[in-house]
């Protein structure tokens, strides 16, 4: 007899149950389907700059916060935190547009290529307040570098595309590099 009991309580608990999923469920489905559309129109911008890597000096825009033990320079395994000017021209006096904002690693042992994670926030213009996240692979001795824009925020919401690095001046010396960038990016 407690056998039985306990499925009727069981089943009584099951009925109850769904009787209050179907009428939360009949709820849900009455607020979305009065969900409005919005047509949106996709464009392509091209963004052209110049961005800054200032490794030397009192204030860089570069700073090592991790690297292999025992290792004072920047071989396999630095990573590097950024805050990079990006400008209008190719002097660092030009026009600021943007900062580079993220890190970047050293993730080859048998060349000089970077892990990118970086986001390009703008300040000036039409793209003020709005931002470009690049996530990729930099071979830095290439001519030209394609890295891929995996999002963006503001204008750029929902962003897709690619850039291209072209490094104009770097300084064996120092680090210090400037980059020209034109970057490919899809949005609505």
């Amino acid at each position: 007899m407690p056998t039985f009991s306990i499925c009727l309580l069981f089943t009584f608990n099951f009925i109850i149950f769904s009787n209050f999923c179907n009428t939360a469920y009949g709820i849900f489905c009455e607020e979305t389907t009065e969900a409005i559309t919005i047509k949106r129109v996709e464009k392509t911008s091209h963004l052209h700059f110049y961005f800054h890597d200032v490794i030397s000096g009192k204030q860089p825009s570069v700073v090592k916060i991790a690297g292999p033990p025992n290792s004072t320079g920047y071989g396999f395994g630095a990573t590097m935190i950024m805050d990079d000017a990006l400008t209008e021209g190719p002097e660092i006096s030009s026009k600021l547009v943007g900062r580079a904002q993220g890190m970047y690693a050293i993730a080859a042992q048998e060349e000089l290529s970077l892990l990118m994670v970086m986001n390009f926030a703008f300040i000036e213009g039409t793209y003020n307040g709005s931002s470009i996240s690049i996530l990729g692979r930099n071979p830095v001795l290439n001519d030209i570098r394609e890295m891929p824009i995996v999002g963006g925020g503001g204008v750029f919401r929902l962003a897709r595309g690619y850039a291209l690095a072209d490094t104009i001046r770097l300084d064996y010396k120092t680090g210090d590099a400037t980059v020209e960038y034109h970057v490919y990016v899809s949005h609505y």
